[in-house]
């Protein structure tokens, strides 16, 4: 089962460890966010604003659908990693079944309910009727493939999880580079427009779930089986975990569009610059994501393995290395802003709104990657309904209040403000629940309900 590309994060030095397991993801998450980005520079350089504008809601609400199983998702990282750490082979096979058999029925169950539901929900954003059909097109093709998006990111997960954070790049450069060719082919040339967008994006992440899937079993050795019905012990454990991660996941996703509501009221173009701004957005978030998701493997391992004082010096140095890393991106997105802007968009008042609000926001990113680090190491220990209510204070009582009351008192610029404030108080409630919290005393009750039995017994 341990193959060369897994990595053991109980022993050795931690700082080298955590740069050689994190640039993979860094690059998978930059390659992640080029599929935005790629759908962006197609639709809004041959469609325009209006069109750039659908595929900005459109992605929030496939965000905000899916934000549940990827929640599900972060509680396989956890559980997996623990029982790698623990060296439970049964444990750690019977865990992956479960995780399978589940999420794939909600990633079914919500595509259905997305595809069905997708006019309501974009009414009830107060998406402008002019860009209405447009964003429901597109929206409802995306949910016909949100299988194949759970599919290559979930085998990604349990890569990680097991320590090989650099087999993944290879789904996402498949993914990737048939978006690029099947973009402009489907958009221009067929002249299948927004939806043919959407179907290029479908297609890549069906052929990357399908390469996935056959690399894991027949060269990773990965445990996946015909999905069964699991134990209830494994039921009970990833409902503990995935329920409260899953609800994280929705009240980031929904203060997201609650933000975006915020946004809309503002007109067309200012619509698409924060589109176009989101997505420079999403490039200076990797740093942070990537972290997170490294720290929840690495502390995962060792809080299996019960090495807490190594799980401590991990969150100091990932916060080192994090601080550094955001403030040097954030220099460089901050001076090019107007150029990247325009990337994405020609039509002059856009490109002033997205300029202005990335440069504003840009420098309060590193707390944002405090944040990301320190709710990481806790989602390793298994504290997720801790997590859940941190997310919810973030988003519900200071991201969407502060950007509404700002946005009202400055007009279209205070949303950047609003953001960004909200990012510096999150980090300081991150830190007090990260050195008070309970969060340590978690991780023993997922070993004895996730762990073989024998094993469980002899230790």
């Amino acid at each position: 089962m341990l193959q060369s590309r897994q990595l053991d994060f109980t022993e050795g030095p931690i700082m080298k460890k955590m740069v050689l397991f994190s640039w993979p993801i860094f690059l998978t998450n930059l390659l992640q966010s080029s599929y935005q980005l790629i759908d962006s520079i197609w639709v809004g350089n041959l469609l325009g604003p209006s069109a750039l504008g659908a595929i900005t809601i459109s992605a929030t609400v496939v965000f905000t659908i899916l934000s549940f199983i990827i929640g599900l998702n972060g509680a396989t990282l956890t559980v997996i990693s623990q029982r790698k750490g623990a060296d439970d082979e049964e444990g750690l096979k019977k865990s992956l079944n479960a995780f399978v058999f589940v999420l794939g029925l909600f990633a079914l169950l919500l595509g259905l309910i997305g595809f069905l539901f997708s006019g309501h929900i974009l009414r009830l954003m107060g998406t402008p009727d002019d860009i209405l059909p447009l964003a429901q097109s597109y929206l409802q093709i995306n949910f016909i493939g949100i299988l194949f998006l759970f599919g290559y990111n979930f085998i990604g997960t349990v890569l990680r999880a097991l320590g090989d954070s650099k087999t993944p790049i290879r789904f996402i450069i498949i993914a990737v580079i048939l978006n690029a060719v099947l973009d402009p082919l489907f958009i221009h040339v067929f002249q299948w427009g927004i939806d043919g967008a959407a179907y290029a994006t479908i297609i890549s992440q069906g052929t990357a779930f399908v390469y996935g899937l056959l690399y894991s079993v027949y060269k990773a050795s990965v445990p996946f089986q015909i999905p069964h019905l699991p134990e209830r012990r494994y039921f009970i454990v990833l409902f503990k975990l995935g329920l409260p991660a899953g609800l994280s996941m929705m009240a980031i996703s929904a203060g997201i569009l609650a933000i975006m509501t915020v946004v809309t009221g503002y007109g067309e173009e200012v619509v698409a610059g924060f589109g176009s701004a989101q997505r420079l957005d999403s490039l200076i978030m990797i740093p942070a994501l990537t972290l997170g998701s490294a720290v929840n493997s690495m502390a995962g391992q060792n809080i299996g393995a019960q090495l807490w004082e190594r799980v401590n010096e991990i969150a100091k140095q990932a916060i080192i290395l994090i601080s550094v890393v955001s403030i040097l991106i954030s220099t460089v997105i901050f001076l090019g802003a107007e150029q990247l802007i325009r990337m994405f968009v020609q039509d002059e008042e856009t490109v002033q709104f997205g300029a202005m609000y990335i440069k504003t926001i840009a420098f309060f990113y590193p707390f944002l990657g405090v944040n990301f680090v320190l709710n990481g190491i806790a989602r390793a220990a298994g504290a997720m309904f801790p997590i859940l209510i941190l997310n919810i204070i973030s988003f519900w009582i200071l991201r969407y209040p502060l950007t509404a009351i700002f946005s009202k008192w400055l007009g279209e610029s205070g949303i950047a403000i609003g953001m960004g404030l909200s990012f510096v108080i999150s980090s300081i409630v991150a830190t007090a629940y990260y050195f008070r919290g309970n969060w340590r005393k978690i991780s023993g009750d997922i070993g004895e309900k996730t762990g073989n039995k024998e094993n469980i017994k002899e230790t």
